[in-house]
């Protein structure tokens, strides 16, 4: 899809209330926040091992079928969360989007461990947002009024076309 008809396409599906997606019977938004900041959290180390477990015990299985799983083979030292506001208030919520955790590998391999937490910062919390960031909300399996943040969606917001 060209650029310039990204946001047109994407409008109709933009919401600025998780409760209201809820009470639709929906499990998938695409949500406008009002982004208030962008927290760098550590992780344990036992948090890390736990977590590693079960990734090491997740690509242990094998499946005929299907290629090797796209999930990350090494844990996240680091947890990156958004305060965010909706039209139903004040919200925080871990991004779970493995492309979040893939950037702070690459940028780790360049600029060092503080160096990509700081980049992170920067881009994540400031950089981004500024330019237009929507999340990808999706409910959880066993806690539907429970919402993540599954992806993000770098958009502009698109201007109201001229009448005249």
């Amino acid at each position: 899809m060209k650029k310039a008809e990204r946001a047109n396409f994407l409008d109709n599906h933009i919401t600025t209330s998780l409760k209201a997606e809820n009470e639709a019977g929906r499990s998938l938004a695409l949500l406008r926040p009002t982004i208030k900041e962008f927290v760098i959290v550590p992780k344990s180390q036992s948090e890390v091992a736990t977590e590693q477990r079960k990734i090491d015990n997740y690509h242990a299985q094998s499946d005929m079928f299907a290629p090797p799983p796209g999930v990350p083979r090494v844990a996240c030292p680091y947890q990156f969360k958004y305060k965010y506001r909706t039209d139903d208030g004040d919200r925080t919520g871990t991004c779970q989007d493995w492309e979040t955790e893939a950037t702070f590998y690459k940028w780790r391999n360049e600029y060092g461990e503080q160096g990509a937490v700081a980049h992170m910062q920067e881009v994540y919390g400031h950089t981004l947002p500024e330019r237009g960031l929507y999340f990808a909300m999706g409910t959880h399996s066993l806690h539907r009024e429970t919402w993540l943040i599954n992806g993000l969606v770098q958009l502009r917001a698109t201007k109201q076309p001229s009448l005249f």
